[in-house]
């Protein structure tokens, strides 16, 4: 049976704004099931670990991305020259 993803607790009043900020960052559901459960665990260390992967793999992409418009932009300026 699939797990549902974290519901918002009375236990923790700031439940929304934690799932808000982690939604926001591009965390998926199993992402913020395991933070929301280290949370409930007090489990900062682990938090802080599931945290910085997230944040390594969004500057890979970053990174990726940044070579593939360098790639695009070195294009577009030789086309530029040839065409003057």
């Amino acid at each position: 049976m699939p797990k549902q993803p974290f519901q918002h607790s009375n236990r923790n009043p700031y439940a929304y704004t934690i799932l808000q900020n982690l939604k926001d960052a591009g965390c998926s559901d199993e992402t913020v099931d395991a933070f929301m459960t280290l949370q409930e665990e007090g489990d900062y260390k682990e938090q802080i670990k599931l945290l910085s992967d997230h944040r390594k793999h969004l500057l890979d992409k970053l990174h990726r991305n940044q070579r593939r418009i360098d790639c695009l932009d070195y294009l577009i300026y030789q086309m530029e020259q040839k065409s003057r």
